[in-house]
């Protein structure tokens, strides 16, 4: 139960880390968003953290004891893959807001899996566990 909350806030807040570039478009309340992502980024690794450990350890759940591979713990690894990247690789990310705030090519790709896994995360809310 806790591993399943700890899965979906990941979910939520990690998609919120990688679209904040899409999310500062919205109108009155792009700014504050921008400014709110600047405070919890620095967090950020260990939003990617939790996420591949809930993520992995539903996934080997699931996969060793059944029912099926739910969508909850791709999204949630991929969300851990995509906050983790330079720390993993060496390499810097990609940033979304890397052509004048706006989100272009890999960065915009990021932004909608953002956008996605924030929809995955409250969805893993309202959904028993299995």
């Amino acid at each position: 139960m806790i591993m399943a909350l700890l899965l979906d806030l990941a979910n939520i807040v990690g998609g919120f880390l990688l679209a904040v570039a899409l999310l500062r478009r919205l109108p009155r309340v792009g700014d504050d968003l921008g400014r709110f992502a600047a405070r919890v980024a620095p967090f950020g690794w260990l939003v990617g953290i939790v996420a591949l450990v809930a993520g992995g350890y539903y996934l080997l759940v699931h996969l060793i004891s059944g029912p099926r591979v739910f969508h909850f713990e791709v999204v949630g690894i991929g969300v851990g893959l995509a906050l983790l990247w330079d720390r993993l690789t060496g390499r810097p990310a990609p940033r979304p807001e890397a052509v004048q705030g706006a989100a272009t090519g890999l960065g915009l790709l990021l932004a909608i899996f953002g956008i996605i896994a924030i929809v995955v995360g409250i969805q893993g809310l309202f959904t028993p566990d299995a």
